[in-house]
């Protein structure tokens, strides 16, 4: 079982950061500019959540956040904890679940805790703002990515592994293994 509060709480505390002029602003993940990938990590939580609590149905998932709106920090916040205490849960990482792909719990629990570092780096990024995380966070995701990415049962679901060297820190290792120039 991994802890996801960490990497949560460092998407959260970035929040602070983010104002609607910075919404059109690029990531990282070049698909995305900062708004998009605000929806993303909305998504991301919903969903994750759910799967974690074997509930994965769109509708239990909850709406979407809209930016336009006031409270959108505090609905992300909200969901980014909700992720993070569904994942606390044992039983979340056990038998299997079949979104489209199926895969044991474990790694959906995985998945979660990726794009959440994964993408709550490009956001710090995008923002010029740091973005750290507790060894034991970052170790489980680069365990996790190093094993996953090239074998992802998506093709293309990250971008191709940049070398770097191996004593580099571990956020950069995690990100260079999904596609991204630290």
């Amino acid at each position: 079982m991994i802890d996801l509060k960490p990497a949560g709480q460092g998407v959260i505390d970035l929040l602070r950061a983010v104002d609607s002029t910075q919404f059109d602003y690029p990531t990282p993940c070049t698909e995305y500019t900062v708004a998009d990938l605000l929806r993303h990590l909305d998504e991301v939580a919903r969903g994750s959540a759910a799967l974690a609590r074997k509930i994965f149905e769109p509708a239990t998932a909850g709406s979407k956040i809209t930016l336009s709106d006031s409270d959108w920090r505090d609905m992300l916040r909200h969901r980014l904890r909700e992720l993070a205490a569904a994942w606390a849960d044992p039983a979340a990482w056990q038998g299997t679940t079949d979104v489209g792909v199926e895969l044991p719990n474990e790694f959906w629990g995985k998945i979660a805790l990726a794009e959440v570092v994964i993408h709550g780096w490009d956001l710090a990024r995008a923002l010029d703002r740091p973005f750290t995380l507790p060894e034991p966070t970052l170790h489980a995701c680069l365990d996790h990515v190093t094993d996953f990415v090239p074998n992802a049962p998506i093709p293309a679901l990250w971008g191709s592994t940049v070398s770097i060297s191996d004593d580099a820190p571990l956020l950069d290792r995690i990100v260079a293994t999904t596609g991204r120039m630290p």
